[in-house]
């Protein structure tokens, strides 16, 4: 497997490999060993969902150093994570809803791991084999809300507020990859995966110590420094090295 994406035709929603812009149907469970159809399905009348429906999304904080350093907070010693609702999930091209004009929202680039089999107490240096792949983020936060509240859930949980796609890309090595976002067309996020405080084999570890993942759940890595408030009109741009660009806009 290479880039999987998930997609729908009328009320069929299947997966299916894509390889330079063309998609070739996937055969059976795409977290076990699937197959795929040698004839390509046309793009027209299809629509891209978010690559996986999980059962869980999970979002790290504060797991980039010069993230942590512009909000002012100090660094976690161990992983720091919480829940967003699965209902806050957005697919690539969709439109990111603001429920309060009045609130700052930020945008926040992420790369994101995609559980790939049922994994509880690995070990880092097994946790590879747990994975499906990666692909990009975004962890939309009302600023105003996570300002006043000790509890983050809330102000990141709004529909809409987890970007996440297109696609799963499943060979690709998580670490020293460029992070950036663009607003707009400028840039306003630009870092590596190698400034993580915690690697991904660190996260699905440790995560997986205090609970059972399962396939198609999501980790949300964490934010590079150069958070800042989106607009009624914004187009957001996510470019990870190796993976496709999730681009949305703001309503």
């Amino acid at each position: 497997m290479a880039a999987i994406g998930r997609f729908q035709k009328g009320d069929e929603i299947f997966y299916a490999k894509v390889v330079d812009g063309e998609l070739f149907r996937l055969r059976g469970d795409v977290f076990g060993s699937p197959s795929f159809d040698r004839k390509t399905t046309p793009l027209k009348g299809l629509r891209t969902l978010t690559p996986v429906a999980p059962s869980k999304v999970i979002a790290v904080g504060l797991n980039y150093a010069d993230h942590a350093r512009e909000t002012g907070k100090a660094l976690p010693k161990e992983p720091l994570f919480w829940f967003k609702a699965t209902t806050s999930l957005l697919a690539d091209g969709g439109k990111i809803e603001v429920p309060f004009a009045a609130h700052r929202t930020d945008f926040e680039a992420e790369l994101c791991i995609v559980i790939g089999r049922r994994v509880r107490n690995v070990t880092p240096a097994a946790a590879a084999r747990y994975i499906l792949g990666y692909t990009a983020a975004q962890d939309i936060t009302d600023r105003t809300i996570q300002n006043a509240e000790t509890q983050w859930c809330r102000c990141k949980s709004f529909d809409t507020f987890t970007p996440l796609g297109p696609y799963v890309e499943t060979k690709l090595d998580p670490h020293g990859l460029t992070i950036q976002l663009f607003q707009n067309g400028q840039l306003r996020q630009n870092s590596n995966t190698s400034q993580l405080v915690f690697n991904c084999f660190d996260l699905v570890s440790f995560i997986s110590t205090n609970l059972t993942l399962l396939p198609g759940d999501v980790i949300l890595t964490g934010t590079p420094s150069g958070i800042g408030p989106i607009q009624s009109g914004d187009r957001l741009e996510v470019r990870i090295q190796g993976l496709a660009p999730l681009v949305n806009t703001v309503k």
